[in-house]
């Protein structure tokens, strides 16, 4: 059992000596402050607690009653009348040693040794208790962030790192790869399909390279052959550069499908040889694989033409054609992007479904029904006057074309004996004249069966708006290529006996 509090220097339950009211009475101690309050009376929650230790810790309870049996007799009147603090023998509490953190490894976890003057009872209280548990989430807390700082330097070296310092390979690369630039790509969607055939390690170093170079954003679409493992600068320099092109078909205007004997002995490509050439591809050992001609040709006589993409405004003539010959003047002048390694009869379908629009675009179908004229036959116009006549005349040769049409009159176009020949010159001789064949019109009425070559976008206008006049007759009178037109045979023959005189001819 605890003894009872009680006042320094007085033996609970034991009679006052001395005189007054309080004589014989056991004293009844009654913790009183020195500073003359109560616990209690502070409002200080600091000074509140080192009062009640002072009075309530029962080991200094213990020391003060056994001082009080040793001094009752000597001095226990004077300390009688309750309250009174005069002459006080009070001790404070010897020191206790502060616990050796060696010995006690408690404090790294936050269990730190009670503060000098602190016991049991003082810890026991809420606010102790709360310090406590305070401390001991101390070290916890640092633990786990510790492990979110360590989470987030992994994040930055996995994720934020490659943003601020994009990887990028160094060299020219090795190896072949065919790149293709889609059209309308920007610059962010270029690198990601660079990264994704492993031309560039990062689709930002390549952005950065591309901001770098001042024709950076100049890149077209298109098929290009890269190296594999490129540094960044370096693919943007080969994708600048037209020799890094690939599967790029061009046809101008006037090519037919055949290659073609030129001035001299020079061959001019036909378009056939064209799509061949975009098609090939080269592996990483060197070895080239390209559609062929004969397999072009082959895939142009044994597909439907619908299944290739001619329009249904050209499929009776197409159809009626020689096979070998049925898309001549279908495939328009302009560019096509063919992937390398394309099969023959998937190159010819894209190509014919590039050109149709191209040739539509201008009209074709609408105009040339409003003047009474079947599509196909205003193509196979425009093919005569491009190949009859500059620019300039082409309204002029069109207009010539239906005028001996209405007659009817034969044409009597020397390339129209030319084009099954294969050359482009416009000179025949009287034994090419009277070869039969369905291209000669020195011997056949009307138009050819196909156009006879690639029509520009200008000589299709000229059939479709051709340059009024009654002229039936033309000759080519001037070194520039432009023609003298005549309505009489005789004004004709005074033309060319003109050009002559000029070296036209």
């Amino acid at each position: 059992m605890s003894a009872t509090p009680q006042r320094p220097g007085v033996r609970a339950g034991r009679p006052v000596a001395g005189r007054g009211p309080t004589a014989g009475r056991p004293v009844v101690a009654r913790p009183v402050d020195r500073a003359g309050g109560r616990p209690g009376d502070h409002g200080d929650a600091e000074t509140e607690r080192h009062y009640a230790s002072a009075w309530l810790r029962p080991e200094q309870i213990a020391r003060d009653a056994a001082d009080a049996d040793a001094e009752t007799d000597v001095a226990g009147t004077a300390f009688a009348t309750y309250g009174s603090d005069r002459g006080s023998d009070r001790r404070d509490p010897e020191p206790e040693p502060e616990p050796d953190p060696e010995a006690d490894p408690g404090w790294l976890l936050g269990d730190d040794p009670p503060a000098p003057g602190g016991d049991a009872l003082t810890e026991a209280l809420p606010q102790g208790r709360a310090e406590r548990s305070r401390r001991r989430l101390l070290w916890p807390g640092i633990a786990v962030l510790l492990v979110v700082v360590l989470a987030g330097g992994v994040f930055f070296a996995r994720d934020l790192l490659p943003i601020v310092f994009p990887p990028d390979y160094d060299g020219p690369g090795t190896g072949r790869v065919v790149v293709e630039v889609a059209d309308g790509s920007s610059t962010r969607e270029i690198g990601e399909q660079l990264v994704a055939d492993d031309v560039v390690a990062s689709a930002r170093s390549f952005g950065d390279a591309a901001e770098e170079n001042p024709n950076g954003r100049g890149i077209q679409p298109g098929f290009y052959e890269l190296r594999r493992q490129m540094s960044s600068a370096g693919a943007v320099e080969a994708l600048l550069d037209p020799a890094s092109r690939v599967g790029r078909l061009e046809i101008r205007s006037g090519v037919q499908l055949d290659d073609t004997v030129g001035a001299g002995d020079s061959t001019v490509p036909g378009v056939l040889s064209l799509i061949s050439r975009a098609t090939c591809t080269v592996d990483d050992a060197g070895a080239e694989r390209c559609a062929s001609v004969a397999d072009l040709r082959a895939a142009m006589a044994d597909t439907d033409p619908a299944e290739l993409g001619v329009p249904t405004w050209a499929l009776d003539g197409v159809r009626r054609a020689e096979p070998a010959r049925r898309l001549e003047g279908l495939l328009a002048p302009g560019t096509v992007d063919l992937a390398p390694g394309i099969g023959a009869r998937e190159a010819l379908e894209q190509v014919v479904r590039a050109s149709v629009p191209r040739l539509e675009s201008s009209g074709l179908v609408e105009e040339a029904q409003a003047r009474g004229v079947p599509p196909y036959d205003a193509l196979i116009v425009a093919s005569l006057a491009e190949r009859e006549g500059v620019a300039a005349d082409f309204g002029k040769v069109a207009q010539v074309i239906y005028n001996r049409l209405a007659v009817p009159m034969r044409l009597q176009f020397d390339s129209t004996v030319n084009y099954p020949l294969d050359r482009q010159t416009l000179l025949t001789s009287p034994f090419d004249r009277a070869r039969p064949g369905p291209y000669n019109t020195y011997l056949n009425l009307g138009l050819t069966p196909t156009p006879i070559g690639a029509v520009s976008p200008e000589a299709l206008r000229a059939a479709l708006e051709p340059t009024p006049g009654p002229w039936v007759y033309f000759v080519k009178c001037q070194t520039d290529g432009i023609s003298c037109f005549a309505v009489a045979p005789e004004e004709h023959d005074a033309n060319r006996r003109l050009a002559q005189e000029r070296g036209v001819y």
